[in-house]
């Protein structure tokens, strides 16, 4: 299934490059309809068309092997929206990274959102950023990190290659302090969205902190969610890179 994925890809880049146009792809890091701590959480996705061009569009969970593509064609000003993204595809549950091909360089501009469903009042939707498919940086950091009886928080740790990588993660309350570290491999084309008490048992509470994610392997992105527990208010948290 992967490889025919694979296939309808890459006739949809061949196609466009057949009429003159540069294709570029951008990564929406995680979408899904999963069930979190007292709550289930979803992903709408906005697709905007801002050119006076018409626009060739290809999705896909990148980690769902039995999820083919998604194509369709946008006009000039045209917006696709997919509410509860996972549904679009035919299933039920699912948690992956968004790849959006377009036939277009800067062709269109790609919002997503998660929110909480069955909460007795509504929360804010956190706003997760859609990034190129090139960020990579050896050295990233995730700060403003908690987790507590009030607050939990997420890591999420996406390989979009084609081999297992290597994450280092360290936990700091001081930068340049490591209090501890720990490894995490994921598979090709796979997500982790790990608590982050299960990355570091040893730390019961703390606000503040910040994790330093080393990795070798290109194609690879990371990000933390914070929540808070009784309103499920969340805040996306996009990594800084260099050093801590």
């Amino acid at each position: 299934m992967k490889a025919y994925r694979l296939v309808l890809v890459w006739l949809f880049l061949a196609a466009a490059a057949a009429r003159g146009q540069e294709a570029t792809t951008v990564l929406v890091p995680a979408v899904g309809n999963v069930f979190g701590s007292n709550a289930r959480w979803a992903t709408d996705v906005e697709l905007a068309n801002t050119t006076s061009f018409e626009v060739d569009v290809a999705i896909e969970l990148a980690s769902i092997p039995g999820a083919p593509p998604i194509f369709f064609t946008l006009g000039p000003g045209q917006v696709q929206r997919f509410p509860d993204i996972v549904r679009a595809f035919g299933m039920e549950f699912a948690l992956s990274p968004l790849r959006v091909t377009t036939s277009r360089r800067h062709g269109i501009v790609v919002r997503a959102s998660a929110y909480a469903l069955g909460t007795a009042t509504p929360a804010p939707r956190q706003v997760i950023p859609a990034y190129a498919s090139d960020t990579y940086y050896p050295v990233r950091i995730l700060e403003g990190l908690s987790f507590s009886n009030l607050y939990r928080t997420n890591i999420g740790l996406v390989n979009a290659g084609e081999q297992v990588a290597e994450f280092v993660l360290a936990l700091q309350r001081v930068p340049g302090r490591n209090v501890t570290v720990t490894h995490v491999f994921i598979n090709p084309g796979d997500i982790g969205h790990i608590a982050i008490q299960a990355l570091f048992p040893m730390i019961t509470d703390g606000h503040g902190f910040a994790v330093v994610v080393e990795t070798p392997t290109r194609d690879t992105h990371v990000y933390a969610s914070v929540i808070e527990s009784e309103t499920h208010f969340a805040k996306f948290v996009a990594p800084r890179v260099g050093a801590r």
